[in-house]
């Protein structure tokens, strides 16, 4: 059987950070985050040429180890076969290990990138079987169902398949997100995670996350109570003490603060007010932390029209560039 088509000319993806559980949604909340990283991929003749500018460029590998080529010939694989070669361009602007969903982006931006590649590939390879690739690859849906579909997601897994709900997040809300110097590995704060927790626990937080489901996409009042946790983030206080302690303080003043995903990011849910107050409590808690006021992406993941130059724009963007065509709306 003869293997599929690919396009001539080089595509363009898009991807977001990300930030997973939001408190007590564990492994199944996201929220999608203005902040992008891009990806130029072109089929070539031959060979497989990687180059990366920004977040990584110093320590991530130029060869079939990465991340995003390894998601890239998953796909291919579902798709019908291989290309004969690779040329990848990645912008990279999501810190690496810090929370913000970077092996995520690197996932999607493979997966999305070698559909739009093929000829044929989005009836190939439609939106649910996107996410579900995605979800085998990272081995959980909740950081790449919001990447690929933006805004806030709810995923979870039915009968081992990887399903999402996209929602619109309230007007007004603001992240700003606290990112630390020194990265934490996912596995070493899942590795602090107990097999048991209280039944009084548990039921806390069925509370919280279903409050949470109100307050992020009508109710922001109630972002505060909506967000306490008790499943993950004290369990995880000794790989990332002053990112817990930052939550606390900022919580403590009334700020809506998580840690993000793995962490050790803080995340703050804000009105416009309450950033200002946010980014003023983060500056007393020392040096070490970075700042970003975020916007929300609501587009997720991408295919951009290629720039004049015909390489991954530098420039930072929102997720709603005039021309863009969206990977879908989800399940």
């Amino acid at each position: 059987m003869a293997g599929p088509a690919f396009r001539a000319a080089a595509v363009r993806v898009r991807v977001p950070a990300t930030s997973a559980n939001l408190g007590p949604g564990f492994d199944a909340f996201g929220l999608s985050l203005g902040l992008y990283d891009d990806v130029v991929v072109r089929v070539a003749d031959a060979g497989l040429h990687i180059d990366i500018a920004g977040e990584g460029a110093d320590t991530l590998p130029r060869d079939e180890s990465h991340l995003l080529v390894r998601s890239l010939r998953t796909a291919f694989e579902v798709l019908g076969g291989q290309p004969r070669g690779l040329e990848i361009v990645c912008a990279n602007r999501i810190p690496h290990g810090r929370g913000l969903g970077s092996s995520s982006a690197a996932i999607c931006a493979g997966i999305v990138a070698a559909r739009a590649v093929t000829t044929g590939g989005p009836e190939k390879l439609d939106d649910t079987a996107l996410l579900e690739l995605a979800t085998e690859i990272e081995g959980h849906p909740d950081n790449v169902a919001a990447c690929l579909l933006g805004g806030f997601t709810l995923a979870w897994t039915d009968a081992g398949a990887a399903r999402a709900l996209r929602m619109d997040p309230a007007p007004g809300l603001v992240p700003v997100v606290f990112v630390p110097g020194k990265p934490v590995l996912t596995e070493a704060a899942r590795g602090l995670l107990p097999r048991m927790v209280p039944h009084v626990d548990a039921a806390a937080n069925a509370g919280r996350a279903a409050l949470l489901v109100e307050a992020l996409t009508r109710r922001p009042d109630l972002l505060l109570p909506a967000t306490e946790d008790r499943l993950h983030q004290e369990y995880r206080a000794p790989a990332m003490a002053d990112s817990v302690e930052l939550v606390a303080r900022l919580r403590a003043e009334g700020v809506p603060a998580v840690i993000s995903g793995a962490g050790p990011t803080v995340l703050a849910l804000t009105g416009d007010g309450t950033a200002q107050k946010a980014e003023r409590i983060a500056r007393a808690a020392g040096a070490g932390w970075t700042a970003n006021r975020l916007d929300l992406d609501l587009s997720g993941a991408e295919v951009l029209p290629l720039n004049s130059g015909g390489g991954a724009d530098p420039a930072p963007r929102t997720g709603t560039e005039a021309g863009s065509v969206r990977t879908g709306q989800g399940q």
